[in-house]
């Protein structure tokens, strides 16, 4: 025998022991079994508002004030822009000084009425003549109101110059600045009310998987904390250029840009996958193992290929094993 031989029977013997070798008295066993899981794809989505709400002119003039800028939030009936028309300034003069000669018209009209009707009760006026004098203050009166109710109506447009936000939430396009002239019914600003959704465009072949209530999860981890989660709300009953669109609803969103990009989680309908818990599987050298448990009770590392995480509900870290164990197999912990 040559003398290295004793070495080598030795070392040969220490590897035995080491993928064979009884089952410590605490350690923790686990029988595998495939189950039934929701197969998820990658896809990317937008976040948007789910209404954006144009703040419109009521009339017409220059835009002599704009009080907000791209990504302002506002609150429901704040003044955003004012309009200003410099003939309506003028008309109110112009009714003003009208509605004076209409008071000193009045004041004349009951003056003389005021005459002819004591004379009339002395006995020394006709009452034709005191009919005259009461229509010509009727008119008076008239002709003070229709002028009071013109300048009402001027006023009522200078007031209509404030354009308001319709709704609460923040600014998104602002298409105009101060000195701009504008007609009624353009836009000043666009604003997204705060009520934000996930929007998904998924390639058609999708269609078939997805409803209304299937879980959506952000790939990407939160600003805050983990990836937040929802649910789809609304699938479009129609497809777009190879595409399902649809929301869905996940808290957090307003933290993001409208409009930005992110890659979510969906379902993609249901498949049979094996999981174990992570402390199941060791690393050594870039290679995962895991201790499966014999006929004999001896245990023996099984290489095995991991797949992605998951958080299932009897197993909250649990590792997809893709390769090297299979239903009927029991694991034991390291």
């Amino acid at each position: 025998m040559k003398p290295g031989k004793p070495l080598f029977l030795a070392a040969l013997a220490f590897a035995a022991a080491l993928q064979l070798s009884p089952l410590p008295a605490r350690a923790e066993s686990l029988a595998v079994a495939a189950r039934t899981v929701t197969d998820e794809k990658a896809v990317f989505a937008t976040i948007e508002s789910a209404n954006v709400v144009a703040a419109r002119v009521r009339t017409g003039g220059t835009i002599a004030e704009l009080a907000v800028r791209e990504g302002d939030a506002v609150t429901e009936g704040q003044t955003i822009a004012f309009v200003t028309d410099s003939k309506l300034a003028t008309q109110t003069q112009a009714y003003d000084a009208q509605i004076a000669a209409a008071k000193a018209q009045l004041a004349e009209a009951q003056s003389s009425y005021n005459r002819v009707k004591q004379v009339f009760d002395q006995g020394y006026e006709t009452k034709a003549r005191l009919e005259q004098a009461e229509a010509a203050l009727k008119v008076a009166r008239n002709n003070l109101k229709s002028i009071s109710s013109t300048q009402t109506v001027v006023r009522q447009q200078l007031e209509e110059g404030a354009v308001k936000s319709p709704v609460a939430g923040r600014v998104l396009q602002v298409p105009v600045t101060a000195g701009t002239v504008v007609m009624p019914g353009e836009t000043v600003a666009q604003i997204a009310s705060g009520d934000y959704v996930l929007r998904l465009q998924v390639p058609e072949r999708h269609a078939r998987f997805m409803k209304t209530g299937d879980a959506v999860r952000l790939a990407e981890p939160g600003k805050d904390g983990p990836a937040p989660e929802g649910r789809i709300v609304l699938v479009y009953p129609q497809i777009t250029d190879g595409r399902v669109v649809a929301d869905a609803r996940v808290e957090g969103l307003e933290k993001y840009f409208v409009g930005e990009r992110v890659r979510v989680w969906i379902s993609g309908g249901e498949r049979q996958a094996v999981y174990i818990p992570a402390r199941f599987i060791s690393t050594r050298f870039g290679i995962d193992y895991v201790l499966v448990k014999g006929e004999n009770g001896k245990t023996e590392d099984v290489i095995v290929q991991r797949g992605l995480p998951r958080a299932l509900p009897d197993m909250p870290g649990a590792i997809e094993i893709l390769s090297g164990l299979k239903t009927g197999d029991t694991v034991v912990s390291p």
